[in-house]
């Protein structure tokens, strides 16, 4: 086949990783793959920058003048929209939509999708396009011209502005009245119906091919908007490289890095973790904070991997931050040398780092929120366990707990930790269990299958059946 993935990077992790792992599987395989995307950072020969309406130099002086913004964008939120309208096709036409509340969809650039590979492609797919580098007005044309696909990573398609809904569920009924405009992407004003129905007329013009990692996802986007123009959905859960995240001897994972042998290690990762809205670190740093309370003869550290920040000195505990890494081997060295993977988060979908634990045989300690249920099968019986689905220690891969509880999460990991019989039992479950349901491979075949699909279905749609 030939391919084109559309995504707002090739790098940093979340969709982005997925989208760039996605097209050098498939280069790998022998096919076409191309990738378009809205900021490049690889140097790869085969990922195109989706250009901009203004000249090469305006756009780089643009950028340098946003780079240079950001610190202060960053301390001051009210110069965000500013940095951003640098970064825009059209400044004035931005910001005039922004102080209306309305999203911003003019990027010319995003029209000339078909033409950037070299090759006419036999199927885009789509992931997140709400980080300001995709007019969604081109969905009409663009599903007319080729067979489309759109893999679901947030809630953003068929909301009013937001990327994760937080429990509100305005979208439903056409995002009247937001009581948030600050969930992210933020808005300054309350136009959240006005979007609403610009994307329902979008998606009532187009022809779509939806896919989600999670059920979860899945579910709530066959009830939305969205589902005017889907021609169908399809669950295709997320995987992970399991050639580089595969269990692993602990202690030379730990020698690795540097980690000390005799300490108990929690870790969280996530990007830029302590300012990520959907992320929530408080309650992992509370949660290790009591179970070093819980194991007061023991030395503990919790490890936040993706972030920067002093460390904090308990009196038997540390918790230490450790800027994103790049280097995935360096990666997985992280989770062979934790004891207990902990994750918690206010909103998310099918996190990748919850994968990347339980296939290197890592238990997971996680909240049950979104679609993390479909990922972890929790432990029977534990302490500080959920009250939803759970299984016994035959089969379970970890503890889920209630949304925001601090509590649970240390009661339940504080258990694990006490029991290393169970913890290398819930461990060996997690990569048996992750070995056939969450590896990159798996995921490429199932998205190859469903492209291969979607082609057929397209072309008997737009010429007939064959």
């Amino acid at each position: 086949m030939r391919i084109l993935q559309v995504s707002a990077s090739d790098g940093g992790g979340g969709a982005h990783k997925i989208g760039y792992a996605l097209f050098r599987g498939y280069r790998s395989r022998g096919h076409t793959s191309a990738m378009a995307v809205g900021t490049r950072t690889t140097h790869d020969p085969d990922v195109h920058l989706i250009p901009a309406s203004v000249p090469d130099s305006g756009r780089f002086a643009r950028r340098v003048a946003a780079r240079l913004l950001r610190p202060l964008a960053r301390r001051s939120p009210a110069l965000q929209p500013v940095r951003r309208a640098l970064l825009s096709p059209h400044p004035v036409a931005y910001l005039r939509s922004r102080a209306k509340g309305r999203e911003f969809f003019d990027y010319p650039g995003s029209r000339a999708l078909l033409e950037l590979a070299g090759f006419t492609p036999d199927l885009v797919h789509l992931h997140n396009l709400h980080n300001e580098y995709f007019d969604l007005r081109s969905l009409t044309a663009l599903t007319a011209r080729v067979p489309t696909a759109l893999t679901l990573h947030d809630e953003w398609t068929y909301t009013g502005h937001c990327a994760y809904t937080m429990g509100i569920e305005n979208w439903r009924s056409g995002c009247v009245s937001c009581p948030d405009l600050a969930i992210h992407p933020a808005i300054q004003r309350d136009a959240t119906h006005e979007n609403w129905l610009a994307k329902k007329a979008i998606y009532e013009g187009s022809r779509l091919y939806v896919s989600a990692p999670s059920r979860w996802l899945l579910e709530r986007a066959e009830q939305s908007v969205l589902a005017a123009g889907a021609v169908n959905f399809r669950l295709i859960p997320n995987g992970v490289d399991q050639q580089v995240f595969r269990p692993a001897e602990q202690a030379a994972a730990r020698e690795l890095l540097g980690l000390p042998r005799d300490h108990l290690i929690l870790l969280f990762t996530a990007n830029a973790m302590q300012r990520n809205p959907f992320k929530d670190y408080e309650t992992v740093a509370a949660a290790a904070e009591s179970v070093a309370f819980a194991l007061r003869d023991r030395q503990l550290l919790l490890i936040a991997l993706g972030d920067d920040g002093p460390a904090r000195r308990l009196e038997n505990a540390e918790l230490r931050f450790v800027p994103y890494e790049k280097l995935p081997e360096r990666v997985a060295a992280y989770y062979q040398a934790a004891d207990v993977y902990l994750h918690a988060a206010n909103a998310d979908t099918f996190p990748t780092t919850v994968l990347e634990a339980l296939s290197v045989g890592l238990p997971v300690v996680a909240t049950a929120v979104g679609g993390i249920h479909e990922q972890v099968r929790s432990l029977e019986g534990a302490p500080g366990s959920w009250t939803g689905a759970a299984e016994g220690p035959e089969t379970a891969t970890g503890v889920l707990v209630g949304a925001h509880d601090a509590a649970g999460m240390a009661t339940a990991t504080a258990a694990l930790l006490g029991d290393d019989d169970l913890r290398t039992r819930l461990g060996r479950n997690a990569a048996d269990d992750a070995s056939p349901r969450f590896g990159l491979n798996g995921q490429l075949d199932s998205t190859l299958a469903w492209y291969a699909e979607t082609i057929e279905d397209w072309r008997s749609w737009r010429h007939g059946p064959a």
